[in-house]
């Protein structure tokens, strides 16, 4: 009894101490990440950090996800880096375990580049840089200079012929940049009187993930500025301007990447959809199964309770200082008669989406719980051209009754079909869906899309997803020049994604988030160099 009692008592203190250990990696692990983040100037879009080990790269040297999401020229440099820095058997055993980050940044001239930082063993010192130039059969060739004041090195990769910037931030951390302007901000950076751009993933998902990716949602206007010729495109306006940061972790799929993990809004009235809802519960998407063939790009809507989204999209419209929506739907009160808010809101249903076309129609529709009242409503307030279609007498209204998301339909031609309520900018675009209708000829008859759908979440609260091969006619007119030149004339580039979609499902104050960027399915067998 008492040999149990002892080999209890010693299991039991093994145990522990194998807890504090695991537990102290833990915390060391996230204060690493942390101080890191922190160091990244906070026009930062996106971050991507993986851990700077063998596994990692051999793991996605199969596959070409890396090389069409950033190119060959991009791809060339980070491999160069690989080999030449991170992998060097000189630096390696400073950055063992550590993870590396890689942030998109705009610059001058609608350029977008990339600092890379890392923390280093607190034994790094300079000499070890200097070493690098002395190794046999060196590509590197490496000068000390000053940058922006911290100690950096210019180093030259002959392999492809670039100057890449390195500076020492602090005794802990590493950056470098092969934009020498890029890095000197880096260096001038005091995060210190910044607010914090990015949340941390939680311990046990950073700990279990192969890589992360951290969004700034608010930075990523800017970079579509630099990629597009209208600053206000629409392409997921909806959330792209909104105070959010997202910490994802990644879940390794050979033909796509796949991220999921928590958005947290960080201006608790943000005035926009996060706010409309943020108290509504997951549905089921079903609305996507009637999206025509042709659709480029749309954002997607799901509410539990329909009557308390309505409330508040009543009360954010309210608290705006222009009023223009209590005016207008004062104005039909008044020559109709009709409370059109209060008669919408006992007819919508769960689901309702704005979609554009790659011919460049917008499309609104709305789920309705009874086509046939609906239909009997809005023939009161509009030109009726049939029993099921007509022209709004008012502007404004797919606005004032469905939010921000379709302010792009001003006063458009309306149809119901069975219990669907359709908005459109023209007659064209509506019978132009009303066939597509009709004949079934919806996205999810088209090849590819089943595929893509699969990976993707079955419920959400709002969605957003594009269709490269549909979106390229609109991307000709919309991207600049040089950029729709960079879209077509390679082999290798995003024309090999299929499409990529955003998802986010509330969950407890926030939302679950799921994004996924899918490659056809010719591509996946060809060999990466990353």
């Amino acid at each position: 009894m008492k040999r149990l009692i002892i080999i209890t008592i010693l299991l039991l203190t093994a145990t522990a101490m194998v807890t504090v250990i695991y537990f102290k990696n833990l915390n060391n692990t996230t204060q690493h990440t942390s101080l890191v983040l922190r160091t990244i100037p906070n026009n930062a879009a996106l971050i991507f950090e993986f851990n700077n080990e063998k596994e990692f790269y051999d793991i996605y040297n199969d596959n070409k996800l890396f090389v069409n999401l950033l190119g060959e020229e991009k791809i060339a440099e980070l491999a160069a880096l690989k080999n030449t820095l991170l992998q060097n058997s000189l630096i390696e055993p400073f950055l063992k375990q550590q993870s590396i980050f890689v942030s998109l940044h705009p610059q001058k001239n609608d350029a977008i580049d990339f600092i890379l930082t890392t923390s280093v063993a607190k034994d790094f010192n300079a000499e070890i840089v200097n070493q690098l130039a002395k190794q046999t059969n060196n590509s590197l060739v490496i000068t000390s200079i000053d940058i922006g004041g911290k100690q950096g090195y210019t180093i030259y990769i002959k392999e492809i012929k670039k100057r890449f910037y390195l500076i020492t931030k602090d005794k802990y951390t590493l950056a470098g940049s092969f934009s020498k302007e890029l890095i000197s901000a880096y260096a001038k950076y005091d995060y210190r009187k910044e607010k914090q751009a990015f949340v941390l993933l939680s311990e046990r998902q950073s700990t279990n993930s192969l890589a992360n990716l951290y969004v700034n949602y608010v930075a990523l206007s800017p970079l579509f500025e630099q990629l597009f010729i209208n600053k206000n495109i629409d392409i997921f306006k909806s959330f792209r301007q909104s105070p959010a940061f997202a910490a994802l972790s990644i879940n390794y799929k050979r033909d796509a990447f796949m991220f999921s993990g928590l958005t947290a809004i960080k201006n608790e009235h943000s005035n926009g959809y996060w706010d409309l809802l943020i108290n509504q519960q997951p549905v089921v998407n079903r609305l996507k199964a009637i999206f025509p063939s042709t659709t480029a790009y749309c954002t997607s809507f799901a509410i539990s309770n329909p009557v308390k989204f309505e409330d508040a999209l009543s009360a954010q419209q309210a608290k705006s200082k222009l009023k223009i929506e209590q005016a207008i739907l004062k104005k039909i009160k008044t020559e109709t008669s009709i409370d059109i808010k209060k008669e919408f809101k006992a007819l919508l249903g769960t689901e309702f989406a704005i979609i554009t076309t790659r011919y460049r129609e917008k499309i609104g529709i709305v789920q309705l719980k009874n086509g046939s009242k609906m239909r009997a409503i809005l023939s009161s307030i509009s030109k009726t051209n049939s029993d099921d279609s007509g022209l709004l007498n008012y502007e404004m209204l797919p606005q004032i009754l469905l939010g921000d998301a379709f302010n792009i339909l001003k006063r458009p031609y309306y149809k119901v079909i069975d219990n669907y309520l359709l908005f459109c900018n023209s007659l064209s675009e509506l019978m132009s869906y009303n066939d597509s209708y009709i004949n079934r000829k919806f996205l999810n008859k088209t090849e590819g899309y089943n595929q893509f759908d699969g990976l993707l979440t079955g419920q959400s609260n709002m969605s957003f997803f594009i269709q490269f091969r549909n979106a390229e006619s609109l991307f000709k007119l919309d991207l600049k020049p040089e950029n729709y030149d960079r879209y077509t004339s390679s082999a290798i580039g995003w024309r090999n994604f299929y499409g990529a979609a955003w998802q986010f499902t509330t969950s407890d104050k926030s939302y679950y988030t799921n994004f996924c960027m899918g490659l056809k399915t010719d591509t996946t067998t060809l060999k990466d160099t990353f």
